[in-house]
């Protein structure tokens, strides 16, 4: 059996672009797709955390040192320049790849650098 799970995630990362003229998809930085084991036309789900849509795309390589994030085609309308959006890829794994399994997780800062990395979302006590 697999189990379909978290692999990576860019959290609170700000759209640079947004480009509706344009076959579709997602520039994000190379450095954060390197960071984060994002590939290139890998499958992404973004959710806006300002307005509240979820959609699928792909991820393509931006420049790489820019901090950008080009959301592009139709997802342009659910996403603008300034939004905060939380970007994720997913990916199955089998029993034995779960035992060591850590997704990675890397927190933005406004200027989408790298505030922290971590491969644990923490436990927040109400």
């Amino acid at each position: 059996m697999l189990s379909t799970m978290l692999k990576a995630k860019l959290h609170q990362a700000r759209v640079t672009h947004a480009v509706l003229e344009y076959e579709g998809s997602c520039a994000i930085d190379g450095v954060l797709l390197d960071m984060a084991g994002i590939r290139e036309f890998e499958q992404i789900q973004i959710y806006n955390i300002d307005n509240g849509e979820r959609f699928t795309t792909y991820a393509i390589r931006g420049e790489e040192n820019t901090g950008i994030i080009s959301v592009n085609g139709a997802a342009a309308h659910k996403a603008g320049v300034g939004d905060r959006v939380i970007i994720c890829a997913y990916a199955d794994y089998s029993e034995v790849e779960l035992l060591n399994f850590k997704p990675r997780l890397i927190y933005m800062n406004a200027d989408n650098t790298v505030s922290h990395s971590n491969n644990a979302i923490p436990v927040q006590v109400a």
